[in-house]
């Protein structure tokens, strides 16, 4: 399944950007500081995205999922 496909429904940010993809997902993750991206939260969050690109089916509603946490526990970063 490739980067390029959709989440199953968007993932809207702070700054009323959203996020539409896989591949903006990774790439959301990729521009947070480094310390940042070496929390749990989007250790998770990274490790469902690779599945999801990897295998597609449900991965894509669970790498939505764990965006969402993700964010959350971020308070909302964006």
């Amino acid at each position: 399944m490739p980067w390029s496909t959709s989440l199953d429904e968007p993932i809207p940010l702070p700054n009323r950007r959203k996020l539409l993809t896989l591949q903006e997902a990774a790439d959301y993750i990729m521009q947070l500081p480094e310390d940042a991206q070496h929390e749990a939260h989007w250790q998770t969050a990274i490790e469902i995205l690779i599945n999801a690109a990897e295998t597609g089916g449900g991965w894509t509603m669970f790498a939505r999922i764990a965006m969402l946490r993700a964010l959350n526990a971020d308070g909302g970063r964006g």
